[in-house]
Order: C-alpha cells, then structure tokens, then sequence
C-alpha cells in the first residue's frame, strides 16, 4: 500500500509539471500575437479607423511609390460640446466628425485588420506543428480464483510533430494571396476614407452655397423694399401711378419668398452636413465660414499628369490591382491540390506507470508522400475555374483602370469649367451693379420707369445667386478632382497645385 501511494504521489507530480509547462507555454506564445502582423516591413492595418494604411514598397506593383499615410492630430469634438461651439464648425473639424463617427471607415478598418491576421495565419502555415498530449490510466482488476487483485496508475505523456514539408506551391501561393488581400483591404480602407471626406465637403460646401445664396438674396429684399418706399413716395408727391406701387410692391414680395424657401433649404442643408458628421439632423451646432479668404485660380498641372497621378495613387485601383493579384495566387494553390506533397511526422512519449514493467519510452518518426493520380476531371476543372476567376478579376482592374481614367478627365474639366464661370460671374456681377445703379438714379430723376428699375434689380439679383453659386462649386470641383486623382487627404486638403489668378476676386 506505501509503495502504490508513492508511485500515486509521483504520477500526480508528473501531470501537474506537465500541465504547468504546457499552460506557460500556451501564455508565452499568445503574449507574443499583440495585434495583426506586420507584412513587408510595414503595418498589416491601419492604426485607427479614421487613419490612412501606410502600404510597403512592394503592396503596388505597378507604381513606383505610394503617398504616405497622413494621421488626423486634431481635437475631437463631442456631440456635448457642439451647442457650445460659439464660432461654428470648421471644415477641418466637418470633415474629422465625419471620419470619427462614420460606420463604414470603421467596417473597412476592421475589415482591413481581419485581412492581415488573415496573412499572419497563412504564413504560419511554413512552420511545423508541435502538440503535446498527455493521458492518465487507473485502473483496478479484481481478484478471483486465477488471478490476483491489484491496482494500476499510469501517465502517459508524449509530444506530436507534423511538418508539411513540399506541396509544390499551395503554401507559397496561400501566403502570397493572402498578403494581396492585405494590400486590397488596406487599399479600400484609404477609398473609403477619400469617399468619406468627399461625402463631408460636399456636405459642407452646399451649405455654404445655400447660405450664401440667401445673403445675396436678403440683399435683394432690402433693395426691393427700398425701391416700394420710393415708388410710394412718388405716388404720394404725383410723380408716380399707381401702377408703379403695384409693380415695386410684387417685386418686394417676390423677394422676400425667394428668401423664405432659401431658408428652408439652408435647413435642409444643414441637416445634410448633420448626417455626414454622423449626428441627428436636429443636432445643436453651427458652422463657421472659412477663416480667410481663397485665391481661385487655375490648376497648374496638365490633364495627363493628374491621370498618371491617379493611376499611381487612386487606392479603388490599388485595391483592385491586388484582389487580382490575389486570385493569381489562389489560382496556385488549387493547381497545387494536383500535385504530390511530402509530410514529415514525429512524436515522443513516455508511459509513466506504478508497474514497472509498463514503463518505458517510446520514438517514432515518418515520412509520407501523396501523390494524387486520377479525381475524376475535378482537379482539371478547378484548375481552369481559378484561372478564369484570376483573369476575370484582372480584367474588372482593367476596366476601373479606364474608369479613373475618365472621372480624372471628366473633373479637370469641370474644374476649368467652373473657374470660368468663376470669371464671368464676377463680371456679371459688376455689370448688373451698374446697370441698377444708372436705372435706379434714372428712376430716382424722373427719366426712367420701375419697370427698368425693377428689371435691373432682377438682373442683379439673379447675378448675385450665380456668383455665389460659382465660388462654392468651384471648391468642390476642386474636392472632387482631387478625390478622384487620389490625393484628397483625411484633413480635407486637396493635394493639388493650383496657380491663383489675379483677375478674379478672393472667395468669401
């Protein structure tokens, strides 16, 4: 009995040291996995959700160097603190709010980390696997009239290796799609940020536009109850019909209607940016104009260099190149369930029993090679369904290829479109002015009638409307050719270089 308690004792020990060992083993090696892998010497995600993806040399192949990831440093405001915003949101904090509380920059960066834990997976796929086992045995046989009664403790521990040694391409493939998957998450990650920002500007600059469409517009208002009060102070004196009331008092209403729907569109606009910034429509807040004025001018480079910029930069292109990158390499792996593979075995055990005859210590080692001879034509197909998934996804790059291409054409167009109408709005504008003043002081002398007066009026305010309208549009022509060019940066500021014209006045 004392020496089957000792050997008890002793198999206990043994399972206790071994389970420690293991446990340490297992907190060691989860310590080491803090977050998503590194691929090509460069993050494998994002940092953040409202950050850029700092993309390696080699994630575009087609480029010879890739922007920079620019990090948003600025103070976050709270939806607590907006009502407390004496001065109003600046573009810069539309835009933040915006990649702060948007679900889909969020949704990619997740998305985006899940593909390089992805890659981290493959590439562990080159590495043996080692497993450790252990089983314990008690046992108790009953004596009788042949054999004698007794008791059995016994431990079996032992240790598994299994190394995957030649497959002809599957590992490498597996590890090569997956890194490109990296690169077409992280890709996407950055178009969705751009999208976003584009969504703020856009957001924004239509409610400058509005509100600055019914300034002009209370102008008119005033100029047009000005014009009423003289009409009717010429009716009074006999210098005047009543026709000229009648005439100016329309005028005066008119003006004043166009300013009420303008105001409930600023609302609507208002709750246009709301929702860009993530937050209710009714959300307390305002919005500040820009704090100094804006040289609108012309773009200093040519059409075709911001397309072979775009075509470097644009990350929507980026991410496709590499998805079909990814389906090439996936193309691999499945010719490689074709062809023989080499698996190397090992394991290591010890049968630790109270009966000292069971004990002992026990080796094995092996080496299995597959070879796979007939499936059916099933290898065949699947070789020719992935290649042709591979050329599919090449040909959809090719095409967003030439999408890019035109968007790029199609806003540097725009652009010079809307600086000139930037021009001739200006000079609209200075035109009607005069044209009112010489009608009003003919009108005010007696030479002319309110139908020139009021004609003129018109005349300006309708120029007023079109030049306010042209400024905004002009921002955000310039917004969206660099969205499209791929250098519009989580800020806000489009990385394009535009040479500011000294005929036309500053934005306001």
């Amino acid at each position: 009995m004392l020496r089957q308690e000792k050997e008890g004792r002793r198999g206990r020990g043994v399972r206790g040291v071994l389970l420690g060992t293991a446990a340490t083993a297992v907190v060691v090696v989860t310590a080491c996995v803090h977050g998503p892998p590194g691929v090509g010497g460069a993050p494998g995600a994002p940092p953040s959700p409202h950050d850029l993806w700092a993309p390696p040399a080699e994630a575009r192949k087609v480029a010879e160097s890739v922007p920079a990831a620019t990090t948003i440093d600025t103070t976050k405001i709270t939806p607590q603190a907006l009502a407390q915003a004496e001065k109003g949101l600046t573009l810069a904090q539309v835009v933040d709010l915006s990649l702060s509380n948007n679900p889909a920059t969020r949704a990619s960066w997740l998305q985006a980390r899940a593909a390089a834990d992805t890659y981290g997976q493959a590439r562990g796929r080159l590495f043996p696997t080692l497993s450790a086992s252990a089983t314990a045995l008690m046992s108790k046989q009953v004596a009788s009239n042949v054999r004698f009664g007794g008791t059995r403790n016994q431990v079996s521990p032992s240790l598994n290796l299994s190394w995957l040694v030649l497959d002809v391409g599957g590992r490498s493939g597996s590890r090569e799609a997956a890194r490109e998957a990296t690169y077409a998450a992280g890709f996407h990650h950055d178009a969705v940020v751009q999208s976003a920002v584009l969504q703020a500007e856009t957001a924004y600059f239509g409610y400058m536009a509005t509100r600055a469409l019914l300034q002009a517009q209370q102008a008119s208002v005033t100029e047009a109850e000005a014009n009423l009060q003289a009409a009717q102070h010429r009716h009074d004196v006999g210098l005047a019909t009543i026709a000229d009331v009648l005439q100016a008092r329309t005028a005066a209403s008119q003006a004043r209607l166009a300013v009420e729907t303008t105001q409930g569109q600023l609302q609507a606009a208002r709750a246009t940016v709301a929702v860009a910034m993530g937050l209710p429509a009714n959300a307390p807040f305002d919005i500040a104009p820009p704090p100094e004025a804006t040289s609108v001018g012309t773009v200093s480079e040519s059409v075709d260099s911001l397309i072979a910029q775009a075509v470097r930069s644009r990350p929507d292109l980026a991410s496709a190149e590499a998805s079909a990158r990814q389906a090439y390499a996936s193309a691999r792996v499945t010719r490689s369930a074709g062809l023989p593979s080499l698996q190397l075995g090992a394991s290591a055990g010890r049968v630790i029993s109270d009966v000292s005859q069971l004990s002992g210590t026990s080796y094995s080692l092996s080496l299995g090679l597959s070879i796979p001879l007939f499936t059916g034509f099933a290898q065949t197909y699947a070789n020719r369904a992935a290649e042709a998934r591979a050329e599919a996804a090449d040909a959809q790059a090719e095409g967003l290829r030439q999408q890019v291409i035109q968007q790029v054409f199609t806003s540097y167009y725009a652009l010079q479109t809307a600086t000139q109408r930037v021009h001739t709005t200006d000079d609209l504008l200075a035109s009607a002015e005069q044209s009112e003043q010489v009608a009003h002081g003919r009108y005010r002398e007696g030479v002319g009638t309110i139908l020139d007066l009021l004609t003129a009026q018109q005349a300006l305010a309708t120029a007023r409307a079109q030049q306010s309208q042209a400024r905004w549009s002009w921002l955000l022509a310039l917004a969206q050719l660099a969205h499209d060019g791929g250098v519009l940066s989580p800020s806000g500021a489009a990385a394009i270089s535009v040479a500011p014209d000294s005929t036309s006045n500053r934005l306001r």
